[in-house]
């Protein structure tokens, strides 16, 4: 049985750069710098122009990712995109991704499959594990995975929901996930879920349950409700709730390889909150030069997070050959994962 392995990354962040300040100045948010900063550890976020879409943005960090991995797009035997904000509603993202680069076109047109995962946060760690397990089993040999998310398209941006806005960019990060017959790669991975918490943070704009699923006025214009168009969250719950599964799932990662922080180059964790990830970091022990980060840069991109820091941290040589990596994440549902890689 092969093993599977990260052959390539890569990452896009659209050029516009939002910083906390332009929320009060741009947007008329009654917010500032320091209570976001002393409260995320963010700084400043990217947003996509208008008519950019997730597909939009995958698509140059999928190129780059593929590129890294030595292939052509048309050597993929599968795409998984992660995603909380679809292009629409349907069809997924990943199957506009795979027109976008070119796999439907010309005599060589390769139609395979292409997957989306709606795990939220917790969406890369979940599409890893599906990624490495196809791989392992021989069905394939070269997996696209994504993370992509534009948030800003779907934010409220206004003093109203300034709790949620302050916190989410757009971006994407891709890795290919490759088969090897060398001792390296997907060590294990390690997903969990907890459905008592699926009010805490939810956005509920498709309710289906609902005749119809959005309300209609006598037109038949469609009429959204502000708590059921914006996301909704009660911080205080997911902040404790983060930081019990995520140390929760980094203890059972370590315990089902048999390994020690000591033991592990790098942690990579979900980009959600940088209080949560330093409290994390102190209470088990994470010396703060293993930690990487960068929500001060980019805020809370969702599924994109991980994916984006690994291609960060390779490009700048923080990330090597031979590293032992650690990755953690936790999100809406609520759902979590872990994954250790040998580099």
């Amino acid at each position: 049985m092969p093993n599977a392995f990260i052959s390539g990354t890569g990452f896009y962040v659209p050029p516009r750069v939002v910083t906390n300040d332009d929320l009060k100045t741009q947007y008329g948010i009654d917010t500032s710098h320091e209570w976001i900063v002393q409260r995320t550890g963010i700084q400043e976020r990217r947003f996509a122009e208008d008519g950019v879409g997730t597909s939009d943005l995958a698509l140059p960090a999928s190129r780059a990712a593929i590129q890294a991995a030595g292939l052509e797009p048309r050597d993929l035997d599968m795409i998984i995109l992660a995603t909380l904000s679809p292009d629409c509603c349907f069809p997924g993202s990943g199957i506009y991704l795979q027109r976008k680069l070119g796999l439907c076109d010309g005599p060589k047109a390769r139609f395979v499959p292409a997957l989306d995962v709606r795990n939220q946060c917790s969406g890369f760690l979940y599409s890893l594990g599906a990624a490495t397990s196809m791989v392992k089993s021989g069905a394939c040999k070269h997996v696209l995975v994504v993370g992509a998310e534009t948030h800003s398209a779907a934010l409220d941006l206004s003093t109203r929901g300034r709790a949620v806005a302050s916190l989410f960019g757009d971006g994407a990060g891709a890795v290919v996930v490759s088969a090897t017959e060398e001792d390296r790669g997907v060590r294990s991975w390690h997903l969990g879920a907890d459905g008592r918490y699926t009010e805490v943070l939810a956005q509920k704009v498709w309710d289906v349950s609902k005749r119809p699923f959005i309300p209609v006025d006598d037109k038949g214009v469609g009429q959204v409700q502000p708590e059921l168009m914006w996301a909704q969250m009660d911080g205080k719950v997911v902040f404790k709730n983060a930081v019990e599964r995520m140390i929760g799932a980094l203890m059972e990662l370590c315990m089902a390889n048999n390994v020690t922080g000591t033991d592990i180059d790098l942690f990579v964790f979900h980009q959600a909150n940088l209080r949560i990830n330093e409290y994390i970091a102190d209470h088990v022990g994470i010396p703060k030069e293993k930690l990487v980060s960068n929500i001060q840069r980019y805020g809370n991109t969702t599924a994109a997070t991980i994916p984006i820091l690994l291609a960060e941290a390779e490009q700048s040589g923080r990330l090597k050959r031979g590293m032992k990596v650690a990755m953690v994440a936790f999100g809406s549902g609520f759902t979590w994962g872990s994954a250790l890689v040998d580099w």
